[in-house]
């Protein structure tokens, strides 16, 4: 193994890459449809192979305001998902709860407005639950599984340490912690940024 192959695998054994995730939406595509008038229009390539940030944009409203120029991620999904952060939903008047993502059972809905349409969904706005998404190989190098809880180290300019992280494998994945910007103004994060997973 060459030097830069085995700092590559030492930095993948020890830290992780931290992300800050904005206020966004999941549609299906029969919402995109009716919003839009077409289906999704990429934009941009995620992090995580396969999601996009839509050229699409909508606006959010709850019982006490809006939050309008709200991302778009595709592809489209089979159930509607609002996710923003703590601050987002006080200004919404939306009691949303902290839940993992594609946990939206029982969790309240908002209206969506697009160019074409509005629709008003009974569920699914939360506050994501801060987690980690890795795949197996990542998993294995980190000693780590699916489901896993854990305590994670940002290695930022106001260093935390934050409780609670779920670890997310999948085979498609890549290795990334996911915070929302209240978790990320925090603890003063920047682009490029490392975690570590503490047990």
């Amino acid at each position: 193994m060459d030097l830069d192959a085995l700092t590559e695998k030492l930095q993948r054994q020890l830290f992780v890459e931290v992300e800050a995730s904005g206020r966004h939406v999941h549609l299906t595509k029969e919402q995109a449809i009716r919003l839009f008038g077409h289906d999704l229009t990429p934009s941009k390539e995620l992090s995580q192979p396969g999601q996009f940030a839509a050229q699409e944009r909508v606006t959010i409203k709850g019982p006490k305001g809006e939050k309008k120029n709200v991302a778009v991620l595709g592809p489209c999904r089979t159930l509607t998902q609002v996710e923003v952060s703590m601050t987002d939903a006080r200004a919404l008047g939306i009691d949303a709860p902290v839940r993992l993502s594609g946990d939206v059972k029982g969790t309240p809905g908002c209206t969506i407005v697009g160019p074409q349409g509005s629709i008003e969904t009974q569920t699914g706005v939360i506050v994501a639950k801060r987690h980690i998404h890795m795949s197996e190989e990542d998993a294995r190098l980190q000693n780590v599984k699916d489901g896993q809880v854990v305590r994670l180290k940002t290695m930022t300019a106001r260093p935390v340490v934050f409780e609670d992280v779920v670890v997310r494998v999948h085979p498609g994945f890549r290795a990334a912690v996911h915070l929302d910007h209240d978790e990320a103004n925090a603890c003063g994060h920047q682009k490029g940024d490392l975690g570590m997973i503490l047990r």
